[in-house]
């Protein structure tokens, strides 16, 4: 099990092999116009070999991984989930994929991707964006002050110019 120390991920064997990136347009072409049976996915571990089964049996031919920017938890998915389809179930026809820019890229895309999406609330990723913004820029307030980052000792800087 990992520890407080270490990522979630360190309890779990680095995945062998790296899905391609999935472009955002092709997946979003490939939904709209139904072309071909896809389903995106956001993390699992204990799952494989299941998630497997259903999308073998439901005829799914892509099956696409995303975390937040897809930079961490969706390719590290996607690559135990291809080792799976590729080395333990055989299978060479499904497609094994990160999509491109995470489900933060594809909300920022527009309303075209998002109706996609089941349960989208436009107010939580308004929110969330808002709040991500606001730390940049917190964030590159502090590094201009000369604080590092560290927003304790940029509040200190201020005080002592004044």
């Amino acid at each position: 099990m990992a520890s407080e120390d270490q990522p979630w991920h360190a309890a779990f064997p680095a995945p062998t092999m790296t899905a391609d990136i999935m472009p955002q347009r092709r997946a979003m072409m490939i939904l709209s116009m139904k072309i071909a049976s896809m389903l995106i996915i956001d993390g699992f571990w204990w799952n494989r070999g299941m998630l497997y089964e259903l999308c073998y049996k439901a005829d799914i031919e892509w099956v696409v991984f995303t975390c937040g920017s897809s930079s961490g938890r969706g390719p590290r998915c996607a690559g135990w989930f291809l080792d799976h389809v590729r080395n333990t179930a055989q299978d060479n026809d499904m497609q094994v994929m990160t999509l491109e820019g995470g489900v933060k890229g594809w909300v920022k895309a527009g309303p075209q991707y998002t109706q996609f999406m089941d349960g989208f609330r436009s107010e939580y990723w308004e929110k969330l964006f808002a709040e991500e913004e606001e730390t940049k820029q917190t964030k590159a307030d502090t590094e201009a002050n000369g604080t590092g980052g560290d927003p304790a000792a940029a509040s200190n800087a201020v005080e002592a110019k004044a």
